[in-house]
């Protein structure tokens, strides 16, 4: 589907590669987020006006939270095992989040550069009830480039 200019994005068909493999049955990806410091820069101009500039500092890890339903595929399980285990050669991996337009093509990429797992959450687990079991993955990474 061709977006015309203005045309908003919609924000139910994603995906998220690691490593160049796709990752099926997400949910949700939340918090996608990285921080800049800033500097604060304070003089005087030559005729003694005082001015303040700001300016960019240190870039500061992100992260972004992932969900998806439970399944026997096991290529997100191991990467979440190397990380649980502190293998970190092994765990950290580039990961792109990808947004589709309607006809699957991808219109906007989140690079994530040496991401890997820091948290894993299980959903409740309820004898009788009728739901899917679904993880909720934090994914931490050291940079972000945005396409």
């Amino acid at each position: 589907m061709d977006f015309g200019k203005g045309d908003s994005l919609t924000s139910h068909n994603f995906g998220i590669q690691i490593d160049g493999v796709m990752i099926a049955y997400l949910s949700r990806v939340s918090g996608i987020s990285i921080q800049q410091d800033t500097i604060e820069h304070k003089s005087n101009s030559a005729d003694g006006q005082p001015t303040v500039a700001v300016l960019p500092g240190t870039q500061k890890n992100g992260q972004c939270t992932v969900e998806r339903g439970m399944t026997i595929s096991d290529d997100f399980t191991k990467w979440q095992n190397a990380s649980i285990n502190g293998q970190m050669g092994e765990a950290r991996k580039n990961a792109s989040i990808i947004m589709m337009d309607t006809e699957g093509t991808p219109v906007k990429r989140w690079n994530l550069r040496n991401a890997w797992c820091s948290e894993v959450q299980v959903s409740d687990l309820q004898a009788g009830e009728a739901g899917t079991a679904t993880e909720t993955v934090t994914i931490v990474f050291e940079e972000m480039v945005v396409e």
